[in-house]
């Protein structure tokens, strides 16, 4: 058996990378591999400090500590002696197509676009993206089956809210534009004639400046969409919205409240109704609270791999706030950081979903789930509680049962990390190597 050390990614990739990547289904690799003596965060809670699994056709086919898993006599062996392995990040609200540079325009959707997004997140350990509701033409349909280097791909495609009441330009006319049950009707049957992977709402009037979806409206779509399996996950801002989509059967969301504390009602609603799920979405109300140049934008890692004009972008927006807007930007961040610990307390599903390639949270896929994951535990969740967000939970919601956690028979897309995340969460950063159905990409 063949031992090589990992200092970096060329090693393992000149180990492993012997075929075009492919992005739907397990890669082939050189051959059998076993990944010896690295901290493993399982993904189903457990930790193994020093670990051993073996990567076959782009699968996990053993997993466990290190000296009890056999490998086939002619596999490589590669030492992560020292290191961490987690399971592959996945990122269940993003916007993609939209974002090129600094530049936010609705020409930019294109696939080239697309697919660029989509290796970015794949090179900085985020395997599977979700696409919400404001796609154009067919592209992310098409992407999500076809086979491609990047993160896999799950669509809302286009969402449903009232007309010209969608996100920020230039994002504003892609949803459908609801203003009749009819119309709810007919959008919820184009949806699932394509297969969509659920459906998006936007129950939020934007601080009175567009209508909001009505509830005689949301309750029809998901009651419709319930009848064609499809689950309905809302934006909000809300506490009165919650609650009421909550009795009207919504599946989760993708916004946490953010205009007052959240109550037993509220709660008591969720118990109700335990697979409904909470994403986060907490860079852009953390970098408008900063009120100076974020830290990690100075990071080496992040500063040789974002542009300087996406970077300049971003600090500018946590730099821009000053007396009263600067108190108000941190009065909400800690409204909804004690509602992040509320819903944590109660057991409620918490995922990652960072609004990357939308108006907020700027152009830095891939980095801004890391950055989340720190926002989380900033909020109140632990290093563990954070991660699980990012992988296992996140996972079960998008319906990703290959993904999630390194176990026997998934696919094997993880990363290997410099430094422990479960002692400081920003280790997650400190990336050696990512691995997509046992292929390392190229960084």
């Amino acid at each position: 058996m063949r031992s090589l050390k990992l200092p970096h990614v060329a090693m393992l990739a000149i180990l492993l990378s012997r075929v075009a990547p492919v992005a739907q289904g397990p890669r082939a690799s050189a051959g059998p591999t076993l990944f010896d003596g690295a901290r493993l965060i399982v993904g189903d809670g457990r930790v193994i400090e020093r670990s051993a699994f073996v990567v076959v056709n782009g699968r996990f086919t053993a997993v466990g500590q290190q000296g009890a898993v056999t490998a086939p006599a002619s596999a490589s062996r590669v030492d992560l002696a020292g290191k961490t392995v987690m399971p592959g990040m996945i990122d269940v609200h993003t916007h993609l197509g939209y974002r090129h540079g600094a530049t936010f325009l609705a020409e930019n959707f294109m696939r080239d676009t697309i697919l660029d997004e989509l290796d970015q997140f794949a090179a900085r350990g985020v395997v599977a993206v979700a696409s919400a509701g404001t796609d154009r033409g067919d592209l992310t349909l098409r992407l999500r089956d076809e086979t491609h280097a990047g993160a896999l791909v799950r669509t809302a495609w286009r969402g449903l809210a009232p007309p010209g009441a969608g996100p920020n330009p230039p994002m504003r006319d892609a949803p459908f534009g609801i203003s009749t049950a009819e119309q709810a009707r007919d959008a919820v049957r184009e949806l699932a004639a394509r297969k969509v992977d659920y459906v998006k709402i936007w129950v939020d009037d934007r601080g009175g400046t567009v209508p909001k979806l009505s509830p005689d409206l949301y309750r029809a779509i998901i009651a419709d969409a319930h009848t064609h399996n499809l689950r309905v996950f809302a934006h909000i801002a809300t506490l009165a919205d919650a609650k009421d989509l909550l009795r009207a059967g919504v599946d989760g969301f993708l916004h946490p409240v953010r205009d007052r504390d959240v109550d037993q009602e509220l709660l008591r609603l969720l118990k109700e109704r335990p697979a409904v799920f909470f994403t986060l979405t907490l860079f852009a109300p953390r970098l408008n609270a900063y009120g100076s140049r974020p830290p990690w934008l100075d990071e080496p890692a992040i500063r040789g791999s974002v542009t300087a004009d996406v970077a300049a972008q971003l600090a500018a927006v946590a730099e821009s706030r000053r007396g009263d807007a600067l108190a108000a930007a941190r009065a909400e961040w800690h409204q909804i950081a004690r509602n992040v610990r509320a819903l944590n307390a109660a057991g409620v599903p918490i995922a990652v979903g960072t609004d990357v390639g939308g108006a907020s949270a700027g152009g830095m896929f891939g980095w801004t789930e890391h950055i989340e994951l720190d926002h989380m535990v900033a909020a109140g969740l632990t290093p563990a509680q954070a991660l699980a967000a990012a992988t296992r939970t996140a996972a079960a919601i998008l319906r990703l049962d290959q993904l999630g956690s390194v176990a026997t028979g998934k696919r094997a897309d993880f990363i290997v990390l410099d430094a422990n995340p479960l002692e400081h969460i920003a280790n997650t950063r400190r990336i050696a190597g990512v691995a997509i159905g046992g292929v390392m990409t190229s960084r």
